[in-house]
């Protein structure tokens, strides 16, 4: 079972991706464009994390480890920004393939903890 929290990631993840490398395949240094999409996906994240921590307030049950889901979500929060500032210190093209792995990332982390939530 896929939840709204994984689709939200896979949409913007892809997005964000496809944007990144697009951008370094087409030689061009990391931009507004790019930046903004990676910026999505640490927003999704953080959605992510608000709506996790509502779900075991109001009593829902984590399937697996708990610690191992918590884990996954504070692991794929910080990729975004260490992203970010690995493209403003490194203003080439291939930091936009970094900001590109981001996305594909932060979708594998998110059915890694649905499956750990269901």
């Amino acid at each position: 079972m896929m939840d709204g929290y994984f689709y939200a990631v896979l949409a913007v993840g892809v997005l964000s991706t496809v944007l990144c490398v697009g951008a370094g395949i087409l030689k061009k240094s990391p931009n507004d464009v790019t930046i903004f999409s990676v910026a999505l996906v640490e927003l999704v994240l953080l959605v992510y994390l608000v709506g996790s921590i509502v779900r075991v307030i109001i009593g829902e049950k984590i399937a697996g480890e708990a610690w191992e889901f918590w884990g996954y979500l504070a692991t794929a929060l910080l990729l975004p920004p260490a992203a970010v500032y690995w493209s403003v210190l490194e203003r080439t093209r291939w930091s936009n393939f970094v900001l590109g792995a981001v996305g594909v990332t932060a979708l594998v982390m998110a059915a890694r903890m649905n499956q750990i939530w269901y």
